[in-house]
C-alpha cells in the first residue's frame, strides 16, 4: 500500500535529530510504542552505530558535514495507516547552507515537495535570542547601521535563520501564503527539553523564547503543534559511559512533552499523531 503520509524530519546542527531515530529505532525494535515498522527500512547505519553507543551508555559522534544519506522508514500505527518517516541523514550545517547560500540542491527540493509533514527540531538552550526587533530596542540598530564595519559583521539572528529556512522550504514546494496553510503539518520539536529546567507548555515556552519565528509560524499554518522531546532524558558522555543507561538499556530512556503539557515516554508519539490527523 503506497504511504498515506511522507513525513521530513528537518534539523540544524546539535539538535539530537540522529539520538531521536536511533531511540526511535530501539522503540520500534522493542515494540513498545505506538508505531511499527511496515517493511524494510533504509540505510540504517548512521542509526544503529548510534544506538550501539547508547546501548554502552555513552553518546555518539555528529553527522559529518558532507554527507547525505536518507534512511527511509515504512511505519504503521495501530490503526492500520501507513506513512513513510524520512530521515535525511546530514551534517547540520546542510541546513546553515542553504540560506547562507540561498540554494536548496536537488536531493532536498524533491523530499520537500514530497513530504505530507515537516517536522522541525529546534534546541532552545544552544540557540541566541538576542538581535532581534523583538528583543533589542530599535535605536540598538540605528548605532549598529552608524559603526559601518560593525553593521557589515552583523548576522542574522537564530530564529531569524530559522523563518528564512521555513520560508525556502515552502517556496521550494511552491506553497502559496495568501492564507494559513492546512498542509504541509508542520510538529516544532524542542529537542533537548531535559536540560530546558521548566514547567512551562512547549508552545509557550518556544513564543517566550522565539516570538519571530512562533509569530511567523501561527501566522502561516492553520494548526502547528510544538512538543517537548528529551531523547535521551539526560547528557550522555562520549568517552564515559553511563552505567546505568547500559545496564537498563536506552529504550527505558526518554519521554516528550505534549501540547497539553502531559508527559510521556513514548517518544513516537510526535509522528504518530500527524498520522491520526489524516492528510
Amino acid at each position: 500500500m503506497a504511504a498515506q503520509h511522507t513525513i521530513l524530519l528537518v534539523g540544524e546542527s546539535n539538535v539530537g535529530k540522529t539520538h531521536y531515530g536511533a531511540q526511535f529505532l530501539k522503540r520500534l525494535m522493542v515494540k513498545e510504542c505506538a508505531l511499527k515498522m511496515s517493511g524494510a527500512p533504509t540505510n540504517l547505519e548512521a542509526f544503529t552505530t548510534a544506538l550501539g553507543c547508547l546501548t554502552e551508555g555513552k553518546s555518539t559522534d555528529h553527522t559529518p558535514a558532507s554527507t547525505y544519506v536518507e534512511s527511509v522508514w515504512p511505519i504503521v500505527d495501530a490503526a492500520g495507516r501507513y506513512a513513510e518517516l524520512v530521515w535525511p541523514d546530514y551534517g547540520g550545517e546542510q541546513i546553515r547552507n542553504l540560506v547562507t547560500h540561498r540554494r536548496i540542491p536537488a536531493t532536498w527540493r524533491e523530499r520537500v515537495i514530497g513530504a505530507t509533514d515537516w517536522v522541525l527540531l529546534i534546541r532552545l538552550h544552544s540557540l541566541r535570542s538576542e538581535d532581534d526587533l523583538f528583543s533589542r530596542p530599535l535605536q540598538s540598530f540605528v548605532a549598529t547601521e552608524s559603526q559601518g564595519e560593525a553593521a557589515a559583521a552583523y548576522e542574522p539572528s537564530d530564529q531569524a535563520r530559522i523563518v528564512e529556512l521555513l520560508q525556502m522550504l515552502l517556496y521550494a514546494a511552491q506553497y502559496q501564503l495568501d492564507r494559513r496553510l492546512p498542509k504541509p503539518r508542520l510538529t516544532i520539536l524542542l529537542s533537548c527539553w531535559d536540560e530546558l529546567d521548566t514547567t512551562e507548555l512547549p508552545a509557550n515556552l518556544l513564543a517566550s523564547r522565539l516570538p519571530m519565528l512562533w509569530s511567523f509560524v501561527r501566522s502561516n499554518w492553520i494548526s502547528p503543534a510544538v512538543i517537548g522531546l528529551s531523547a535521551l532524558e539526560r547528557a550522555l558522555s562520549k568517552t564515559d559511559a553511563d552505567q546505568e543507561y547500559a545496564i537498563r538499556g536506552p529504550e527505558e530512556f526518554g519521554y516528550v512533552i505534549l501540547p497539553d503539557g502531559s508527559k510521556n515516554t513514548d517518544i513516537t508519539l510526535p509522528i504518530q499523531r500527524l498520522m491520526a490527523d489524516g492528510v
